[in-house]
């Protein structure tokens, strides 16, 4: 057979079997154009309306059509006062929930894993993710059910029996950093646990069984094998994290404290002042320049920290 009849073999055969993979393929994309889809339009279409930042909006030309302003609406978020609060509060309570959402989580992994029966560890597991599947307007409710100044558990069973006086919550600032840190770890320390145990019930026993024969005490194995294997979960969950650190939970800063002006100096965010300033000034502009700050400060703050990351662990980088 000559080398022309070969290469016409192999080309044909080749064609079949692209068109067999290609028959096989045909279900899963369809699985996932939904998907795909939904990412598109959710995503991706109103990227479009970031133009708002930059124009003078005029209702009667429509977006595209309002004129340009440059970066005026972003000077006058800035010179408004009150944005440089919000940031204040957004970057400090996002620093403290990094810090207390990885020690927190990792602890009551630990000692999940620790948990041997079965059913025990179901029932645990489910109490703890309770929280996290609440809406947060239900868990602002719990929240005003304790600390009401009227009716509030922690006033009526607790503070005036003791101490014969109540404490009026939603209009003392001082309480407020930690309510909301308490509430938000609460509320979200079932799921990050999840992922923390997923990690650790994946680690190979052996490492456990050769540490238990050296003699090695529970700390120290939790110290130089548990923790050290944790590490490319905790870099992944600290990137993921770096990148909201300029978002807020709008239901936590603004359902919790029931939005009371009182207490906007310790729980205002960048989130509660774009709605304040929409829904009371109708300033879109402003409202969109906000957000598109928040964008590009997060994209920022990824980059830098996968590049940090990628100079002390590059296996661990993200890309």
């Amino acid at each position: 057979m000559s080398r022309s009849a070969v290469r016409k073999e192999k080309t044909a055969a080749l064609k079949v079997r692209k068109r067999f993979r290609w028959k096989k393929a045909v279900p899963i994309y369809l699985m996932v154009l939904p998907g795909v889809i939904y990412f598109l339009i959710n995503n991706y279409l109103p990227m479009a309306g970031i133009t708002i930042a930059f124009r003078k909006i005029n209702y009667r030309d429509g977006i595209f059509n309002s004129p340009f302003c440059g970066l005026e609406n972003f000077e006058f978020l800035f010179q408004s006062g009150n944005i440089q609060v919000a940031i204040r509060n957004t970057l400090l309570y996002n620093v403290a929930f990094i810090i207390i959402g990885t020690v927190f989580p990792i602890a009551v992994a630990i000692l999940f894993n620790e948990i041997r029966g079965k059913l025990s560890q179901k029932i645990y597991q489910t109490a703890i993710l309770l929280p996290y599947l609440m809406s947060m307007v239900v868990v602002s409710y719990l929240v005003f059910a304790f600390i009401s100044a009227d009716n509030g558990f922690i006033n009526k069973s607790i503070l005036e029996p003791l101490t014969g006086e109540s404490v009026a919550f939603y209009q003392e600032k001082a309480y407020w950093p930690f309510i909301l840190i308490f509430v938000n770890q609460w509320k979200g320390i079932g799921f990050s646990m999840i992922l923390y145990f997923s990690s650790i019930i994946g680690i190979s026993p052996d490492y456990y069984e050769a540490a238990k024969v050296d003699g090695a005490t529970k700390w120290q194995q939790i110290r130089y094998i548990t923790l050290p294997m944790l590490k490319p979960t905790v870099i992944t969950m600290f990137i993921l994290s770096v990148s909201k650190i300029f978002y807020s939970d709008f239901g936590l800063f603004y359902q919790v404290p029931r939005n009371s002006g009182t207490l906007y100096e310790v729980t205002q965010t960048v989130d509660t002042f774009v709605y304040n300033a929409l829904m009371n000034q109708n300033n879109i502009a402003m409202s969109s320049a906000a957000s598109v700050m928040q964008a590009i400060i997060g994209f920022i703050l990824v980059v830098a920290a996968n590049a940090v990351i990628r100079k002390t662990s590059e296996e661990n980088a993200l890309f």
